[in-house]
């Protein structure tokens, strides 16, 4: 469709009237106009000081000391495994709450994942943590890492799953892809364990197309996801290798789109967080429909907004409200489906899974995205409230 014949977004930019979606890319004229100088001044290929400036101007955001700027969340999150010492043929203890790419992240390091449930806001339980622990060290046979899951960007327990992970001497690696903007108690979302990683992909809080980023104050650990993440190259005149490295530089163009997000971020999350108002507004009167995660303490970046339905109470399902919205053109979707019934993973060990499991069949992902204007915005709530009088 041609901008004449689609609804304009809060930044000016098209946004098709047809469909509503979960969470798209929210860019505008800063964004064109960081990516025109970059691509002006002449650094087209992978390097340029645009990379440089953004893992400055994110790990200043972040409150660590060193961000390494890459092709994708997973790929910092592989970095920040193999950066920590996870090696072939240990095991990673994560949540079984999250996307596959958590879970895939650990494989690349030929790793085995070990799942665990999840608490009633979608984390990763730590009283489960601890039994896993125990477990493992009365068999004589730690985790290499443990990888907790900030779900839909509220950040865990950290306040009792860090002190257990220092008890028995383990790394953690966050996987905060979720959850930049975020914060834990007055902390922001990123120096929290050895390491955390967040993503950049499309339909995430910001972006820079596709992209990622470790972050640290640990710079050992920075150098050398930056040195593997660039083929693992020595510093000599020709292009020797020690070991084997991955080509995940985040490109200088990319970078230059995300350094204009990052300057947008606050207000992207404060739209989001008026979006999530709204869902609030409407469902409060509604019986045995409840905002997931609406008891986590912290105050987290509103990446997406999602509903827990009791059939039961409600009178309707999560599914049922989905088709109705998708026939009027409104995306919308499930929770993550519990790795441990993923058929990938489905050798991997999990213990419980019941709440994960729960919490799939209950839940319903609703549009969030701070490029919805207000007319969209209006459109899902009358649908929903249609759905309902219905």
């Amino acid at each position: 469709m041609t901008a004449s014949g689609a609804q304009r977004g809060a930044t000016g930019y098209a946004a098709t009237a047809e469909q509503i979606l979960l969470s798209s890319p929210d860019v505008g004229p800063l964004e064109e106009d960081y990516l025109l100088r970059a691509f002006r001044s002449g650094w087209i290929a992978p390097a340029g000081p645009d990379i440089t400036a953004f893992e400055e101007e994110l790990a200043s955001q972040a409150d660590v000391v060193h961000a390494v700027a890459v092709s994708s969340g997973t790929a910092a999150l592989h970095l920040g495994l193999l950066g920590v010492g996870v090696n072939p043929g240990d095991s990673v203890v994560t949540s079984t709450m999250t996307f596959a790419a958590t879970a895939n992240a650990i494989t690349y390091c030929s790793a085995s994942p070990e799942f665990i449930d999840c608490l009633d806001d979608g984390n990763m339980d730590p009283k489960l943590l601890r039994e896993k622990l125990d477990e493992s060290s009365r068999r004589g046979r730690l985790p290499a890492a443990i990888v907790p899951v900030d779900i839909l960007g509220r950040p865990a327990d950290y306040d009792r799953i860090l002190p257990l992970a220092a008890e028995f001497g383990i790394p953690v690696v966050v996987d905060a892809a979720e959850s930049l903007g975020s914060r834990y108690g007055e902390r922001r979302v990123g120096g929290l364990g050895q390491a955390s990683v967040v993503s950049f992909n499309g339909n995430k809080i910001m972006t820079t197309s596709g992209g990622g980023a470790l972050l640290t104050n640990d710079g050992e650990l920075a150098a050398y996801a930056r040195y593997l993440s660039s083929q693992a190259r020595q510093p000599v005149a020709h292009y020797e290798h020690t070991e084997i490295g991955f080509n995940y530089r985040l490109s200088n163009l990319l970078a230059a789109l995300g350094r204009a997000q990052l300057i947008r971020l606050d207000s992207m999350i404060s739209r989001r967080r008026m979006v999530r108002s709204r869902y609030a507004s409407l469902f409060r009167r509604v019986p045995g429909v409840e905002l997931f995660g609406a008891e986590n303490p912290h105050r987290d970046n509103c990446w997406l907004t999602a509903v827990l339905i009791d059939p039961d109470q409600a009178g309707f399902t999560s599914s049922e409200l989905s088709k109705w919205l998708a026939s009027s053109g409104i995306e919308t979707r499930p929770l993550w489906k519990p790795m441990h019934l993923q058929p990938a993973f489905a050798h991997c060990s999990v213990l419980g899974g019941a709440t994960a499991e729960r919490l799939f069949n209950t839940g319903l992902a609703l549009p969030s995205g701070s490029a919805m204007n207000d007319d969209q915005v209006d459109r899902v709530l009358l649908a929903i409230d249609r759905f309902l009088c219905g």
